[in-house]
């Protein structure tokens, strides 16, 4: 093999190395599972629609798009970790699109209020797609371009988050599965916080629902 062909393999083998020792895998995943990330105001009331699709493999509760590094609910409810309640999707594309994820997403979202979702103030609460790739960035852009040109929202300008995923810290226990673990708790915040009211007037009957 000449001298040169051997550096070249040589010099491609140690940069791969040094590449792979760069990065960090929080959870491998099976090669046939992706994920999706949504910010769409309490974390409670955005499990339900997801979790009963089909291709849908698991929906975590937790925290995206801030600075502070492993945060406490009680911390990014004090709105200064920069964070956003959200969701992490576990799915399968050979199952349910990342394009169905997102019609799922808008239709269970006000889009059109900044900083708060409902009766939920605060940046903490606002709606955010944290796209994982360029294709889902495309996607999620798309799909918003789409909604804003549908006549729906009435001109009203949209204000959901488009941004690059960069890390995902799952909630405390207890609020994963609330609307199962405390019901009727649940079904009274959903309610007094009129969020399937609001849903109703953007969408009609297309709204999403617990």
């Amino acid at each position: 093999m000449r001298p040169f062909v051997v550096m070249l393999l040589s010099a491609t083998l140690f940069a791969s190395r040094a590449l792979a020792a760069t990065q960090v895998v929080d959870s491998p995943l099976p090669v046939a599972n992706q994920v999706a990330t949504f910010g769409g105001g309490c974390f409670w009331c955005m499990e339900p629609p997801f979790k009963k699709l089909t291709g849908v493999k698991s929906v975590v509760s937790g925290y995206s798009g801030g600075h502070v590094e492993r945060p406490s609910y009680r911390q990014v409810s004090r709105g200064d970790t920069g964070h956003a309640e959200v969701i992490n999707v576990l799915y399968d594309p050979k199952r349910i699109s990342y394009e169905q994820l997102l019609a799922v997403f808008w239709r269970n979202i006000d889009p059109t209020t900044p900083k708060r979702q409902f009766c939920d103030r605060g940046d903490q609460y606002r709606t955010a797609i944290f796209f994982h790739d360029e294709t889902q960035r495309k996607a999620a852009e798309a799909s918003r371009d789409a909604l804003a040109a549908s006549g729906i929202l009435r001109g009203a300008p949209i204000a959901t988050e488009i941004a690059p995923f960069t890390k995902f810290w799952p909630a405390e226990e207890y609020h994963q599965d609330y609307y199962r673990k405390e019901a009727l708790r649940y079904r009274i915040y959903r309610q007094q916080c009129g969020r399937d009211q609001r849903l109703q007037q953007l969408y009609g009957a297309a709204a999403g629902s617990e």
